[in-house]
């Protein structure tokens, strides 16, 4: 009698569980099939679904484990897909049955190809770029926020829609491969003048933000985009999150952030009290062979700012569940690349275990970490295979922020036969043998975190300068959207005035940027001489392929040569703002006597084996 009262008392609550028992949502959303890690986590959200037993009779797939958290609120489930087909699995959670897709994959991940050398990346901003639709600029539901173009740190109302419809503005111009920053659902209200129109502070990793569009747009920009030949770089944020994500509201267990102790005195508000840590900026102590424990662990445990919750990658949880998102935008969505924000400020092993996972799965995909000290020695130190480095990153390519500035000093100055102008460009390639793969290196000369290369003026000769040694060097090259008509800011007074709306990307703009007709004749100017470098670089491998040589500046003249098959680039910069002389008898090992050569960039041919004049400041890429 009493195992027959026990056994309708446990019917009984089993059936009240069910009954109260709400499944949320579940991360991912779908999944798929034919993966070389067959693992799979599911991260499951609902009210004290902690509680809950999980079966599932799919064929082919057992669950290996099950994980429940220190919040009650969520639940961890591991399952193995080793000998799954696509098709709706049914998960049953103590009675309660959810359907999960499992699909089948567009291509093999040896089938995905990444950006290399031979592409050229031009990055924007969603929010600033263009406006392709208006009825989601206020999407009801959302945290409190403005669409208000006269604020430079509000939302303008750009969105994916707007990139697509100017898909053929890129094929114009030349380049190869966009990268746009972060597009997921950035979830967070605006704070006076300030909003996450930027898209750096993540609250649903699974999901476009709605006021960029929806994630069958952004598969559609992206399908569009490779019918076009261009390639879909993703911008991702492995460091930290949003703060309006609901892992900071109910946070899934103790350890699933950076120093979040603070956050229980602070009312779950962003404002720091004595318990907040930090990040110092400073990313050298984790290179730093003699660097103290608090210098380290201010880096990559102290907190962004108070608003973008700092992630604990040291927890596996938390790991394998950014490593699974980043594989599910790539089936999903198709993209080509992912450039990933603010790399030294997470814990190193966490983010090369990321990337030995990537690069099993998908052997040809690239990833560029943005790694932000002016050192060659600190970059090539998170290459792939470096032979400097305490342990492997895994990372093939990473950003050039020495390049970047070296020649933005270098354009204020002249060039002398020491240190000033052209010698900084110079001794930054000087140290290319510390890097495995200088070919995976990207350069670049600005981008959204940094003063535009033209700052507050217009110093076309300069910018021409600049963008003849980054399209031509043993690099990747990216450029920022709007260089090619001259847009210009500071970051003075604030970011936005280097990140302003491309003229003609929204309703009501005086003028359209994205024709000959709306540009002006200086505009024209420059975008023309770039088009024709950027569509002569294209399947160019003299610049992909080639070997370099570089000639110390001398006499103010700087000269670097590619070769390869017989076929030549020799690119001659005059880093005086007066006239000068290219004295060939100095680059006699490179051209031989009786070579012409013509500069791509105007058509006019040069005797290259007799001296001439080079007028100031002057660029020639010379073809032969």
């Amino acid at each position: 009698m009493k195992r027959k009262l026990l056994t309708i008392a446990m019917l009984t609550t089993a059936m009240a569980m069910n009954a109260a028992l709400k499944i949320d949502r579940i991360d991912p959303t779908d999944w798929y099939v034919g993966m070389k890690n067959p693992s799979l986590q599911l991260m499951v959200y609902g009210k004290d679904v902690s509680k809950a037993e999980v079966k599932t009779d799919y064929p082919g797939v057992r669950i290996d484990s099950i994980v429940r958290l220190d919040s009650p609120n969520y639940l961890l489930v591991y399952l193995n897909l080793s000998g799954a087909q696509p098709g709706e699995m049914t998960l049953n959670f103590s009675g309660k049955k959810v359907k999960y897709q499992l699909k089948r994959r567009d291509k093999r991940g040896d089938e995905r190809m990444g950006f290399t050398n031979a592409d050229v990346l031009y990055m924007l901003m969603p929010d600033r770029f263009a406006s392709g639709k208006t009825d989601n600029d206020q999407i009801k539901g959302m945290m409190p926020y403005k669409n208000d173009r006269s604020q430079p740190s509000l939302r303008h109302g750009g969105d994916l829609e707007g990139i697509r419809q100017h898909l053929d503005y890129f094929k114009q111009l030349g380049v190869t491969a966009l990268w746009f920053t972060p597009v997921l659902e950035n979830n967070s209200p605006d704070n006076g003048g300030n909003s996450t129109y930027h898209g750096y502070a993540t609250t649903d990793y699974y999901k476009v933000d709605p006021r960029f569009g929806t994630n069958e747009e952004y598969r559609r920009l992206t399908d569009e985009a490779h019918g076009k030949g261009l390639k879909v770089v993703m911008d991702m944020i492995f460091n930290h999150c949003g703060f309006d994500h609901p892992w900071i509201k109910d946070m899934p267990s103790h350890d699933w952030l950076n120093q979040p102790q603070w956050l229980e005195k602070s009312g779950g508000t962003p404002k720091p009290n004595e318990d907040y840590l930090q990040t110092s900026y400073k990313l050298t102590p984790v290179v730093d062979p003699y660097a103290s424990k608090i210098d380290t662990k201010e880096t990559v445990e102290g907190w962004f700012v108070p608003t973008m919750p700092d992630l604990n990658q040291h927890n596996p949880h938390v790991m394998t569940y950014l490593i699974q998102n980043s594989i599910w935008w790539i089936e999903t969505v198709g993209i080509d690349g992912i450039r990933m924000d603010t790399y030294p400020y997470a814990f190193a092993d966490g983010m090369a275990r990321w990337m030995k996972e990537l690069n099993d799965e998908y052997p040809n995909f690239n990833t560029v970490g943005e790694t932000w000290v002016t050192e060659p020695a600190y970059t090539a130190a998170w290459q792939k295979d470096s032979k400097v480095a305490k342990a492997n990153s895994h990372l093939k390519t990473v950003m050039d922020f020495s390049f970047y500035d070296k020649i933005n000093q270098a354009k204020n100055e002249e060039t002398d036969d020491w240190w000033q102008g052209m010698n900084r460009i110079y001794n930054n390639f000087v140290y290319d043998y510390l890097y495995p793969n200088p070919e995976s290196v990207m350069a670049f000369i600005d981008n959204h975190d940094t003063d535009r290369f033209l700052g507050n003026g217009r110093d076309t000769l300069a910018l021409k300068q600049a963008l003849a040694l980054l399209l031509t060097v043993k690099r990747i090259p990216q450029i920022y959207y709007g260089t090619e008509i001259l847009m210009n800011g500071t970051k003075q007074v604030t970011d936005g005035n280097v990140r302003k709306d491309f003229p003609g990307g929204f309703p009501g703009d005086k003028r359209n940027a994205f024709t000959a007709e709306g540009r002006t004749q200086a505009e024209n100017a420059m975008f023309n001489w770039l088009s024709r470098l950027l569509h002569w670089r294209q399947g160019n491998e003299v610049v992909t392929k080639g070997t370099m040589t570089q000639f110390i500046p001398i006499k103010g003249v700087y000269a670097i040569n590619r070769s390869y098959n017989g076929k030549n680039v020799l690119v001659v910069i005059n880093g005086k703002k007066s006239d000068n002389t290219f004295s060939a008898a100095r680059y006699a090992e490179v051209v031989p006597q009786g070579t012409v050569a013509r500069d791509v960039t105007s058509g006019r041919k040069y005797d290259i084996s007799n001296d001439f004049k080079l007028r100031p400041r002057q660029t020639l890429v010379l073809e032969y």
